[in-house]
């Protein structure tokens, strides 16, 4: 499936592998070419940003141009930062995964609901990852010229006095419908869930809910008609009906 911003995990540990600077102010620099979806952002091109910013942004947030620039200031540019997440999601058996930018705006950024179970417990091991992925909110500040903008998380869970969210990002395309990987403590234990082409807004956010009470109760409680009726859906277009 596609995976939309879900991508962002990948883009994070290449950029933390590389080990450049992370205090480093970095020019934020406009798209090299034309994507296939809307990039806006609030971002202003030409002012600059520190590259640790730039990473807490773009997986709090989905900051878009943010993930762009920092793999536009890795050594050999864009197609040097799109072979390393691919070479990294080798090394991590990631065998039913491809890459295809940073951002997570092309569809061709791929994976099973499986490889993305390890990239998500690869990612986990990464102290800022964690950190940067559950910030709620955050003042972000830039400097030629200077401006401040607020930002934040895409998971409302990472709010939530009910959860302990250790992880998490976010992701939406039309072609990925709604995605949402996340680490949260459930009854002492870190328990990785991985969620893709959800069916409305708020649908992943009600299904960690429903993992959580079954693995707590046994009991996953009611899924929405309208959800249910879009994963038949889903399914029939993409395997056609039972009886075929």
């Amino acid at each position: 499936m596609p995976i939309a911003s879900v991508t962002k995990l990948m883009m994070a540990m290449v950029v933390l592998d590389a080990r450049q600077p992370l205090d480093e102010w970095l020019p934020i620099l406009g798209w090299a070419e034309k994507t296939e979806k809307n990039g806006y952002s609030r971002l202003r091109v030409d002012s600059e940003s520190r590259r640790d910013q730039l990473l807490k942004i773009a997986l709090m947030s989905s900051e878009n141009l943010a993930s762009h620039t920092l793999a536009r200031h890795y050594p050999g540019g864009i197609d040097a930062f799109v072979a390393a997440m691919n070479e990294k999601a080798r090394s991590l058996g990631m065998t039913h995964s491809a890459f295809d930018d940073p951002t997570g705006l092309s569809i061709g950024n791929q994976a099973s609901a499986g490889d993305l179970w390890r990239m998500l417990s690869a990612a986990w091991r990464y102290e800022l990852i964690r950190a940067f992925s559950t910030t709620y909110q955050y003042q972000a500040s830039f400097r030629g010229p200077r401006y401040t903008l607020a930002y934040g998380n895409t998971n409302p869970l990472t709010a939530s006095s009910r959860w302990d969210v250790q992880l998490s990002k976010t992701g939406y395309l039309k072609e990925a419908g709604r995605c949402l990987v996340m680490v949260a403590d459930v009854d002492g234990d870190a328990i990785g869930m991985v969620f893709l082409n959800s069916f409305g807004t708020k649908t992943p956010i009600g299904d960690a809910g429903r993992v959580r009470r079954w693995l707590t109760t046994g009991d996953s409680g009611r899924v929405a008609g309208l959800a249910l009726d879009y994963e038949r859906a889903t399914v029939r277009a993409l395997y056609g009906d039972a009886d075929d």
